[in-house]
């Protein structure tokens, strides 16, 4: 356990200084909100499409994985989907509210996870990291954007919306890029290669500054209930959900252990900004996200010194 929360470290360590940042006032804070749009829509999205275009898919099992990844992603929102009136009824949710136990229960933070497969597993981990992402992220987009638009709104989505926002999302469209690179045999040009490469390497200390300086520690005591509910779902339900799917479809070794390190990280941010946009309760979701993260530093070694 002491050689993984030492592979892990780092990475909550600089989550802390954008924590500090944003605290101390040390930069503007209208810096943060457009450095989250760089991050989200440009040098995350390059990290994502050079790993994928130049990874070696030889030898690793992708569908048993990504199955595993999905059925978990399921699993967890068909339960909620269950338990809604008995939830309901125990917690007293809103709709809005609902909606954010549910972006908390199953959205998960891509910076954090390729952080932390770096840490923990170097290159070889980034790539199967970024895998993941591209099973999981239209999956918990589609999902959360389809139970905001139908239980957070006065008037559901069309159906066509919710494709076009799931088509623009700019992980998603990395994914796509990078593995149709990868399976076509197309060489990035040497200064594209580059480029991306210079750009996704700003991703990681960025990305993990932005997320400290997201967290809001005032709205995780102000929802105590469905937060701690939301957080132990994400944080110790899912990680065992995803183990138990990869034995279930034959998912061992080194791909097992990225993918239940992939269901162990906390909540994404992108879930605030989901929910802000599309009627869910923003202040619950921002407390989920930051419970979920503090939560992190104990759960994740715990979990994958259990589980691996």
């Amino acid at each position: 356990m002491l050689i993984i929360l030492s592979a892990l470290l780092p990475v909550f360590l600089i989550i802390a200084l954008g924590w500090i940042i944003r605290r101390a006032g040390f930069l503007d804070a209208g810096i943060w909100p457009p450095m989250e749009r760089l991050i989200y829509f440009i040098l995350f999205p390059c990290l994502i499409a050079r790993t994928l275009a130049t990874a070696d898919l030889a030898g690793i099992a992708i569908a048993p994985m990504g199955a595993a990844l999905l059925i978990s992603i399921f699993v967890m929102a068909g339960s909620l989907a269950l338990l809604r009136p008995v939830l309901n009824q125990r917690l007293g949710l809103t709709g809005a509210e609902y909606t954010s136990l549910f972006q908390g229960s199953i959205r998960w933070n891509g910076f954090i996870g390729i952080a932390a497969a770096s840490s923990l597993f170097g290159t070889a981990g980034v790539t199967l990291m970024a895998i993941a992402i591209a099973f999981m992220v239209p999956a918990v987009n589609l999902l959360s954007i389809y139970v905001l638009t139908r239980h957070a709104r006065v008037e559901p989505a069309s159906l066509r919306a919710v494709l076009l926002a799931v088509a623009g999302n700019p992980l998603i469209l990395a994914c796509v890029l990078g593995v149709a690179l990868n399976v076509s045999g197309v060489d990035l040009a040497p200064f594209i290669d580059t480029t991306f490469e210079v750009l996704g390497s700003a991703a990681l200390p960025l990305g993990l500054l932005a997320v400290g300086a997201a967290l809001d520690l005032s709205h995780a005591r102000k929802f105590s209930t469905t937060i701690v509910l939301a957080t132990g779902l994400k944080m110790l339900a899912m990680p065992l959900i995803v183990a138990a799917a990869a034995w279930m479809f034959g998912v061992e070794g080194f791909t097992r252990d990225v993918a239940i390190l992939c269901a162990s990280v906390p909540g994404a941010t992108s879930a605030y900004i989901l929910a802000r946009q599309l009627g869910g309760d923003a202040p619950m979701m921002a407390g989920m996200i930051t419970a979920s993260t503090i939560a992190a530093l104990v759960t994740m070694p715990l979990v994958l010194a259990v589980l691996l």
